[in-house]
C-alpha cells in the first residue's frame, strides 16, 4: 500500500486521519507544521501528501509547491475550513489533486485518498513507460517496454561502454541498425563517424574496394582513389550489416583487418593503421553458415564477442500498442493530418496479426493507414487487406519457457498489467475507453486493474 504524509496542526484530527489510513493498510507520516512536513518530504519516501491549508508557520500551498518541485507526479490533497471558489481554483492551479472542506465525512476522505492514489499510480506508470521507451538515436526512438527489449537495451548500454565487437542478430525488420546506432551514440566514440554498409547490397566484385578502398587504376573503372569505410570510420564505428552475405574469399582479409587493425587498399602497396569499433548484424544463423562452409568460424569468434539478439515483434507483443501510437503521431505530423487515434477494432486487428516483416512492416502498415485517413480516427478499411484477413497470423502467439521455469500466475499478471497500462496510455487514462479497447466491461476492467495494482 501507500506511504502517506499527513500534515495538520490539530493533533486530534492528525491522529484520527493517520489511524483511518493505517486501518486501510497504508503507512503514515505525521507532521504538526509546515517545516516538519517539508523536512519529511525531502528525506522520506511518500506517495501522497495530505495537508491543511492554514498552518502556524508555512501555508499548505507553499508545502504543495515544494512537494511538486520534489516529485511532480505525486498527488496531493488540501484540507481547509475556509473553503471558497477562489481557494479551490488556487489549489488546482498549484497542482493539488483535490481539496476537502472541513468538517468532512470519513467516507468522503477515503474516496478522495483512493482516487488520488489511483491517479498517482497512473502518472508514475506513464513516467516509467516514457523512461523505458526513451532510448533515442538521431530522432528515432527505440520503443520497448517488454522484458525482452528491456534486456536488449540494458545489454546494449553495457556493451557501449567498451570497444568489444558486437554481433546483432534477428529477423529482418527488427531494428538491428537502430540498436547499432544506439551503441555508437552511447560509446566513447560517439563524436566519431558511424559508417554502415550492407554486405548484401554491394556486388561481390566491389565489396573489397567498398571496405578497404582502392588506388587509382587498380581495376577497370577505378578512376580515382577511394578510402574505404574502415578508413572513413577512423576513431568511430563500422557496422557490417548482413555480414553473413560476405563472400568467403573476402572473409580472411576481413579477419586480418580486425586482428591487425590495418588495411591495405586494393591495388595499393602500403598499409594504413585504423582505430575503429566493429559492429555486425545478420538475419542468418551463422552456425548453419559455418556448417555449410559459407562462413569462417574464426571470423565468427572475432565479431561475436558480445551477442545481442533482437526478438521478432510476435515475441514482444506488449510493445505493439506503443509502437502504433508513435507511428500514428509521426506520420500524422508529417502529412499534416488531424488523426485522433485508432478505432478499437483496428487495434484488435493489428494485435492479432503476426507481422512477419516485424517493426518495419508495422510502421509501413501504420503509415499507409494514416495516409488514407483524412481526419478523426483510423478505421478498419484503411488497413491492407492481408492484415485485415490476418494472413501469416497462425503463429500469433509464441511463448518460450525459460530453462529455469517461471511463476506462471505472476507471469500472467504481468502480461495483464502491461495490457491494461498500455490501454490506459492509448486512451489518455480513460478507463471506459481502455476497457472497450480490451474487450472488457468497465466493471471487469476496474476489478482486474485493482487486482494487478494490489500485486504491484
Amino acid at each position: 500500500m501507500a506511504d502517506i504524509l499527513v500534515c495538520d496542526d490539530e493533533r486530534n484530527l492528525r491522529e484520527l486521519l493517520c489511524l483511518a489510513l493505517e486501518g486501510n493498510g497504508h503507512k503514515t507520516l505525521a507532521a504538526a507544521n509546515g517545516t516538519e512536513a517539508i523536512q519529511m518530504l525531502e528525506r522520506l519516501h511518500w506517495d501522497l501528501l495530505i495537508t491543511d491549508l492554514r498552518l502556524p508557520d508555512i501555508s499548505g500551498l507553499e508545502i504543495l509547491r515544494r512537494a511538486k518541485n520534489l516529485e511532480p507526479e505525486r498527488p496531493a490533497l488540501l484540507m481547509t475550513a475556509f473553503a471558497s471558489a477562489s481557494t479551490a481554483v488556487t489549489a488546482m492551479k498549484e497542482g493539488a489533486f483535490d481539496y476537502l472542506e472541513k468538517p468532512f465525512a470519513m467516507e468522503e476522505f477515503h474516496l478522495a485518498v483512493s482516487r488520488a492514489l489511483e491517479q498517482g499510480a497512473l502518472k508514475q506508470e506513464n513516467l516509467r513507460l516514457r523512461q523505458a521507451v526513451g532510448a533515442c538515436v538521431a530522432g528515432e526512438e527505440i520503443i520497448g517496454v517488454s522484458p525482452a527489449m528491456r534486456r536488449v537495451l540494458e545489454m546494449a548500454r553495457r556493451a557501449a561502454r567498451t570497444d568489444a565487437s558486437v554481433l546483432i542478430t534477428g529477423e529482418s525488420g527488427t531494428g538491428k541498425e537502430l540498436i547499432a546506432r544506439y551503441i555508437h551514440a552511447n560509446s566513447t566514440r560517439s563524436q566519431g563517424p558511424f559508417v554502415a554498409v550492407s554486405c548484401a547490397a554491394v556486388p561481390e566484385t566491389l565489396i573489397e574496394s567498398e571496405l578497404f578502398g582502392h588506388v587509382k587504376g587498380a581495376f577497370t573503372g577505378a578512376i580515382s582513389h577511394r578510402l574505404g569505410i574502415f578508413v572513413e570510420a577512423d576513431h568511430g564505428t563500422v557496422l557490417l550489416d548482413e555480414i553473413g552475405e560476405t563472400p568467403l574469399s573476402l572473409q580472411a582479409k576481413l579477419l586480418r583487418v580486425l586482428q591487425e587493425r590495418v588495411v591495405r587498399a586494393v591495388g595499393g602497396s602500403g598499409e594504413k593503421a585504423i582505430n575503429v569499433r566493429l559492429l555486425a548484424a545478420t538475419n542468418r544463423d551463422l552456425s548453419d553458415e559455418i556448417a555449410a562452409g559459407r562462413f569462417r568460424e574464426d571470423l565468427l569468434y572475432r565479431v561475436n564477442v558480445v551477442n545481442l539478439h533482437l526478438p521478432p515483434l510476435r515475441q514482444r507483443r506488449e510493445d505493439i500498442p506503443l509502437l502504433i501510437t508513435r507511428f500514428v503521431e509521426k506520420y500524422a505530423r508529417r502529412y499534416g493530418l488531424s488523426i485522433t487515434g485508432l478505432a478499437p477494432e483496428v487495434m484488435a486487428c493489428l494485435m492479432r496479426y503476426s507481422f512477419p516483416g516485424n517493426v518495419r512492416e508495422l510502421e509501413n502498415v501504420v503509415e499507409g493507414a494514416v495516409a488514407l485517413t483524412v481526419e478523426g480516427r483510423v478505421e478498419l478499411e484503411a488497413l491492407p487487406e492481408a492484415v485485415r484477413r490476418g494472413e501469416g497470423s497462425k503463429q500469433n502467439f509464441v511463448f518460450h519457457l525459460p530453462e529455469e521455469g517461471l511463476d506462471l500466475e505472476t507471469h500472467l499478471l504481468h502480461i495483464e498489467s502491461c495490457a491494461m497500462e498500455q490501454a490506459l496510455t492509448l486512451c489518455n487514462g480513460s478507463k471506459t475507453k481502455a476497457a472497450e479497447l480490451l474487450g472488457m466491461s468497465f466493471r471487469t476492467f476496474r476489478y482486474r486493474l485493482g487486482k494487478v495494482m494490489d500485486v504491484k
